[in-house]
């Protein structure tokens, strides 16, 4: 950690890397890096790194991010799934970070971190970040999150009952964590720029839920929402439970028999969840 800190990327050095290293930016992967210093910087920053933290990077590229986070002193995972990207990526940050070439959708966040305690700071690639921050958050291994998604996404992450994002995984960001944008990102800063804008989340894990409560809420949640117009009486029926077993169980949470997926508030999807133990 005694070297000097390297120079943070530019859109020159992130093209110049790929044509190095024989790669193009794949849209199918979500691949837009980021090249702006000052972007980074802030959310290191924003993120509150300190000097010996222990941060799990998810996608980190050409380590436009992680060189940032080298520079605030932190000890840095990073979890890349191209092994291309992987390759290029411990030729630029060297051997001070330890890079996985894994897929953050199926990694063991405690075996990564040792159990240690740790925290997630990452430019999450745009098609999968929902999948990776689920994943984690309900393996409850890490301290807390900073990431940066597609302004949809992380509307949809925060919204609350009423608002015109709220849907399924707004519940299930809601069961596992407190959510909040922290704030936005100009399109200028990445290459290739993308068609979207971006913000940044900033998520800290909650214990008000237990792990078995959230289980079985979260099937509930997808069955309701999958059909979100329908009544929760149609929207739950299936081969295991009629109309007239979907209202009993209502019945049983507290919940009007007329109430849709997208009228019910945190608490009551944890009574639908009691009910149904």
């Amino acid at each position: 950690m005694g070297d000097a800190p390297r120079p943070l990327l530019g859109r020159g050095d992130v093209r110049r890397l790929l044509a190095a290293h024989g790669l193009h930016p794949t849209k199918r992967r979500g691949q837009n890096f980021v090249v702006d210093p000052n972007t980074v910087r802030r959310i290191v920053r924003d993120a509150g790194v300190a000097a010996g933290d222990l941060v799990v990077e998810v996608g980190p590229g050409l380590g436009s991010l992680t060189l940032a986070l080298l520079e605030a002193g932190a000890r840095v995972v990073a979890v890349e799934l191209d092994h291309g990207l992987a390759a290029a990526l411990a030729d630029v940050v060297g051997p001070g970070v330890e890079v996985r070439t894994a897929d953050a959708v199926a990694v063991d966040y405690d075996e990564l971190t040792g159990g240690e305690p740790a925290v997630m700071v990452a430019n999450l690639p745009y098609n999968v970040a929902t999948p990776i921050v689920l994943t984690a958050l309900r393996q409850r291994a890490l301290a807390g999150y900073h990431v940066m998604v597609q302004r949809e996404v992380g509307e949809r992450w925060v919204a609350a009952v009423g608002d015109p994002a709220h849907g399924a995984v707004s519940v299930k960001i809601a069961l596992l964590a407190d959510a909040r944008i922290a704030g936005t990102v100009s399109r200028q800063a990445f290459w290739p720029v993308p068609n979207v804008d971006s913000v940044t989340v900033d998520l800290r894990p909650h214990d008000r839920v237990p792990a078995d409560a959230v289980a079985r809420a979260i099937p509930l949640v997808d069955a309701g929402f999958a059909q979100r117009r329908k009544r929760l009486r149609n929207a739950l029926a299936g081969p295991e439970a009629t109309a007239a077993d979907v209202e009993a169980l209502l019945e049983r949470a507290d919940i009007p028999r007329t109430a849709r997926a997208e009228e019910l508030d945190l608490a009551a999807w944890l009574r639908l969840a009691d009910a149904v133990k």
